[in-house]
């Protein structure tokens, strides 16, 4: 990657010569990665919902191999309860960069009767095999995810290299050491291996990367009025899938969401933020990782996040 004159002045300020921004570090590592996985794995994938993790890993990839195309396709687990906006967004960026979109459905699992509903209304933890499953039709060897280390604690154990048995399953006692960003792809047939281009990053550099980059993002992460109801401390959109119930009341905030998923555990924040200016403030003086403050799933249990991991979840 050539260091341009801008770069010479770390974000920080430093006089270092050469030394790269933090943003910048951070773009090379990533596409450093993107680079050495389409060297060594012969169909790659990148999981693509629409959030804005997802978002800033594609902006990345399109990055690390312009002006020539992706070499990858796309796939989205659907819950058949993601927010519009989203799948608008998703929609459109892959018409827009001539991409190939998999979805893998719940909601085709459900009917099938291979997957119940769950009591709750709630389709996250029912992802898992629609997305294995997927995987291992489609002969995926490397999956991309937009998994960040600062997000949850069992994200925090992951390598940027991760890998998975023939199950999709993951085993913490089979991480690989990555001294010197030296990347082991190697795997057994059935077995693939998730990666992660983002470990390194926090949600305040996804958020000043954008910013950056100026990349455009569902509305859904700025401030706009909407009907929430409260369930367990968290704002809620109503839905067919299952909320509100009669003792929950519906009322209009002035919210946005911090992350995105399925919307019977996806709850929004009460923001004023506007603009990318102003979410970077709210985020800067924040002390909740996004997950801890907005996602009810990873609150089922104290390791509900890695459990999910070892049955073959991102």
């Amino acid at each position: 990657m050539t260091t341009t004159a801008s770069e010479v002045k770390g974000d920080e300020g430093t006089d270092t010569p050469y030394a790269l921004s933090h943003l910048d570090a951070l773009e090379s590592e990533a596409v450093h990665i993107f680079r050495e996985v389409a060297g060594e794995f012969e169909r790659p994938v990148i999981l693509f919902s629409g959030g804005k993790d997802s978002i800033v890993m594609l902006h990345l990839a399109l990055k690390a191999f312009a002006p020539a195309a992706v070499p990858f396709s796309l796939l989205h687990v659907d819950t058949g309860h993601n927010f519009p906006e989203v799948l608008e967004y998703r929609d459109r960026t892959v018409e827009k960069h001539g991409l190939r979109l998999h979805v893998a459905s719940v909601q085709d699992y459900i009917d099938r009767g291979v997957l119940k509903e769950r009591p709750d209304g709630t389709r996250n933890p029912l992802q898992t095999l629609p997305l294995t499953e997927k995987i291992q039709a489609e002969k995926f060897d490397a999956v991309f995810g937009g998994g960040r280390r600062d997000e949850e604690k069992a994200r925090a154990k992951e390598r940027v290299f991760s890998l998975r048995d023939e199950f999709s399953q993951w085993d913490p006692r089979r991480q690989r050491p990555e001294l010197w960003n030296l990347y082991n792809g190697r795997h057994a047939p059935g077995e693939h291996v998730r990666v992660f281009p983002l470990s390194n990053w926090t949600e305040l550099d996804v958020w000043q990367y954008i910013a950056r980059e100026g990349i455009e993002l569902p509305e859904i992460y700025f401030a706009h009025e909407r009907e929430v109801f409260q369930r367990a401390g968290m704002w809620l959109t109503p839905g067919e899938w299952g909320g509100p119930k009669d003792t929950e009341n519906v009322e209009k905030r002035l919210v946005r969401y911090r992350t995105v998923g399925d919307m019977s555990c996806t709850g929004a924040v009460d923001s004023d933020a506007v603009t990318l200016e102003q979410v970077i403030t709210e985020i800067a003086a924040s002390r909740l990782t996004e997950r801890g403050a907005t996602r009810a799933d990873d609150k089922m249990s104290e390791a509900a996040m890695e459990d999910r991991k070892r049955e073959g979840y991102f």
